[in-house]
């Protein structure tokens, strides 16, 4: 039976936090907020708890999962061919909802999906998911929900679609979504938004003035 944790009672977090350690210790999921929705979290380099993550969500391997890091510094340990854009964009908007993808360390050993060598980075701006982050290092996390369903937005949503194949659900209220981060692709020679939302093309544009917008 999966618990749930109110991370705005002092004792309930800290539990939480302990057994959400323990989840991730046995390849099992946690339910974390961040400052757009709630996510799906395993731990990035256990295979066995993504690939739990995937089940969970009715996700594909040609979707691979977005990596949640506590710190902008993990960035450059992460990734490899990382460029003035995406470093310029990293400065400016993180923490914060915007998500990068860059070509992965080829020595990382993970399987996030299909990625062709690419993994997708945030860093969140929210305290619980920082501390999450900084108690565990960087956690593979999907939007809290069931494939074809609306982001979940309260755990109260996450749990009715996906129930018992979460191990811990941490409660930090009601999160600012339902928009997500926007996703930039910042592995080619020109940076691409990839999807809209939570900043506005014309914000990268302060930064990155040449960055393509989403098509469509």
């Amino acid at each position: 039976m999966s618990e749930v944790y109110s991370c705005d009672d002092p004792a309930q977090r800290q539990k939480g936090f302990a057994e959400a350690k323990e989840a991730l210790g046995r390849s099992g999921l946690l339910v974390v907020p961040t400052d757009t929705v709630y996510g799906v979290a395993a731990d990035a380099f256990d295979p066995t708890g993504v690939r739990r993550l995937l089940r969970a969500k009715g996700r594909s391997r040609t979707m691979p999962v977005p990596v949640l890091i506590g710190a902008s510094e993990t960035l450059r340990a992460l990734t490899t061919a990382l460029g003035p854009a995406a470093r310029d964009l990293a400065a400016r908007f993180w923490p914060g909802g915007l998500t990068l993808i860059c070509r992965q360390q080829p020595s990382l050993r993970w399987d996030l999906g299909d990625s062709r060598g690419t993994v997708a980075l945030r860093m969140p701006d929210h305290r619980d998911a920082l501390d999450l982050l900084a108690d565990n290092g960087p956690l593979a996390v999907s939007s809290a929900n069931t494939t074809g369903n609306p982001p979940a937005t309260t755990i109260a949503a996450a749990r009715e679609m996906l129930g018992d194949a979460i191990d811990v659900y941490l409660d930090a209220g009601e999160t600012p979504g339902p928009t997500p981060s926007t996703i930039v692709d910042v592995t080619g020679d020109v940076a691409r938004v990839v999807r809209a939302g939570v900043i506005p093309t014309e914000q990268l544009r302060e930064v990155v003035p040449e960055i393509e917008p989403a098509e469509g």
